[in-house]
């Protein structure tokens, strides 16, 4: 009777093992379906996003891409600077920075539309700021973690060209201080004002 007891115990127990591989295994597929599941899921939020924002900007949406060397034919040298080598301006020297004229501010680089004039403010910071910008995707934010601080850095979101950068201290009701060099825009003066 031992014997069998011990032959019982050990097939319970190989049992078991398979049993509880047999689960771990499905549950390793059920997982790994959901997780696909949900990656399809996100592509497709998306991708339905992206198809809006392009729907909504259909004059627009195509993406400027050049090479450096093209960028330098394109721009001043303290244009290429700012706009594709990340560089800033300095405070209280820039074009835009105490215009109070009505119209629109573009993209030195490609002409993409960012801010109106009533978006702008005064900061006393050094360089254009405005309170939002167009919406539609106009910009997009990237993570800067250069010179030892990590800031918000924005960008053209048609041409990838640097802007300036984002801070939450805005004392308007947006909270939000998009502070950008002058070098970075031109301006289209609305000609009804």
């Amino acid at each position: 009777m031992c014997k069998d007891w011990r032959f019982i115990t050990s097939n319970n127990k190989n049992s078991m093992r398979k049993v509880s591989f047999l689960i771990l295994t499905i549950a390793s597929l059920v997982f790994a379906s959901c997780h696909e599941r949900a990656q399809h899921s996100e592509l497709k939020t998306e991708n339905t996003k992206t198809n809006i924002m392009n729907n909504n900007n259909s004059n627009d949406s195509a993406q400027v891409v050049k090479t450096d060397e093209e960028w330098k034919k394109l721009l001043t040298p303290e244009q290429f600077k700012v706009l594709r080598e990340k560089g800033t301006e300095a405070p209280f020297t820039g074009k835009y920075y105490l215009n109070k004229d009505n119209g629109v501010y573009v993209c030195a680089a490609c002409g993409n539309e960012l801010f109106t004039s009533d978006m702008k403010f005064n900061s006393s910071c050094g360089w254009p700021s405005f309170d939002k910008e167009i919406a539609g995707g106009k910009i997009k934010t990237h993570i800067d973690s250069s010179f030892g601080m990590v800031r918000t850095e924005i960008v053209c979101g048609k041409c990838g060209s640097h802007l300036g950068h984002l801070f939450d201290d805005g004392p308007t009701e947006t909270g939000a201080r998009y502070c950008v060099n002058s070098v970075s825009l031109d301006f289209k003066k609305d000609s009804t004002h």
